[in-house]
């Protein structure tokens, strides 16, 4: 049975691209998904503030 973690990473798309690669670069699994919240400020502008990763960890690995 495949056991998975969530990480919530807050962001800001406009500069922290490198924050989110060297993240998803240490994780010691596979990215099964990048959930992004969107949310609509003024002028039907949209943004993403954080995203979710799913991670499938890898046999014989725990959860913490």
């Amino acid at each position: 049975m495949s056991e998975y973690r969530v990480h919530r990473f807050d962001i800001k798309m406009t500069k922290d691209e490198g924050n989110l690669e060297r993240f998803l670069n240490s994780l010691e699994g596979d990215v099964v998904s990048i959930v992004p919240n969107v949310t609509i400020k003024a002028f039907w502008v949209h943004v993403v503030n954080f995203v979710y990763v799913v991670e499938r960890l890898p046999e014989g690995a725990r959860v913490s």
